[in-house]
């Protein structure tokens, strides 16, 4: 039987009260582009002062680490790297654990080949062990065709992500979920591991990276399919934020429940206490 959907703002069952760590979803969740939503800053602020932690725990793997640390200090927040998890991070470490010593052809931007060789992950784009997919900016259809060239010979496919598309300040872009599609009608291949939200390896990444327990972490963001679906599935508690993708009425009509639905995480921090 499906969960009584909560309502907008309230948190009846005092469950932030036993929250000691906010994952948090970014784009859409915190920002949209280079613009903060209303109050994530102090918001931000008050989660410290109460505290408690907080990580930036995004799907995108089209930026490193350095690069959101660089954007979120040109809109004034100064934070270290060990304040951002990444998709890409979590698949490193998953291809670290599973697939170590393989060669992988990586479907993803510069930065993000740099970040896996940086971390002794061996990339070769003739005789590839693995295929990984991430969220290419620099995507081009030479790439589109030596990614499904490698899939169709049946090696290992691994993603970073599921999203379909990716929240920007005027509408959404195709995000990986997009090229997926494209690689499937090429190959009749899905991916066979999806490393980042709503899956378990990222989640378990997240609480080896953070040292606390998953009753402890609240995942928030405003895509009921990923970020609440993470929470839901894997023992986090999840809250969905309507400044993004996900409406309330979406949540009405959604298998996943989330456990509080806030306008905005502005509206989260009387909770703090």
């Amino acid at each position: 039987m499906k969960s009584t959907i909560p309502a907008i703002n309230q948190d009846k069952q005092n469950i932030i009260e036993g929250i000691k760590c906010f994952a948090l979803d970014m784009d859409g969740t915190i920002y949209l582009g280079e613009k903060w939503i209303d109050g994530a800053v102090e918001f931000l602020k008050r989660i410290e002062e109460s505290g408690r932690k907080y990580v930036f725990l995004t799907n995108n793997s089209s930026k490193n680490p350095a690069v959101y640390v660089d954007k979120l200090h040109r809109m004034g927040l100064d934070v270290g790297e060990d304040k951002i998890i990444t998709s890409a991070q979590a698949t490193i470490c998953y291809l670290q654990e599973h697939f170590s010593g393989k060669k992988v052809f990586l479907l993803g931007n510069p930065l993000l080949c740099e970040e896996f060789e940086q971390e002794g992950i061996t990339l070769d784009d003739e005789n590839p062990d693995v295929v990984v997919t991430a969220f290419d900016t620099s995507l081009n259809y030479d790439k589109m065709c030596k990614v499904c060239d490698f899939v169709r010979e049946g090696l290992p496919y691994i993603a970073t992500h599921p999203d379909y598309n990716c929240p920007t300040e005027t509408g959404f872009i195709p995000d990986i979920g997009a090229i997926h599609a494209f690689i499937h009608a090429s190959t009749g291949r899905n991916p066979d591991c999806i490393i980042g939200k709503p899956n378990g390896f990222i989640v378990d990444y997240l609480v080896k990276r953070m040292g606390v327990p998953k009753d402890e972490i609240a995942m928030a963001g405003d895509r009921l399919y990923t970020d609440i679906a993470a929470g839901v599935n894997n023992g986090l508690k999840s809250i969905l934020v309507l400044s993004g993708e996900a409406s309330y009425a979406d949540a009405q009509e959604s298998e996943v429940v989330p456990h509080l639905i806030f306008e905005s995480v502005r509206d989260i921090t009387p909770l703090l206490l």
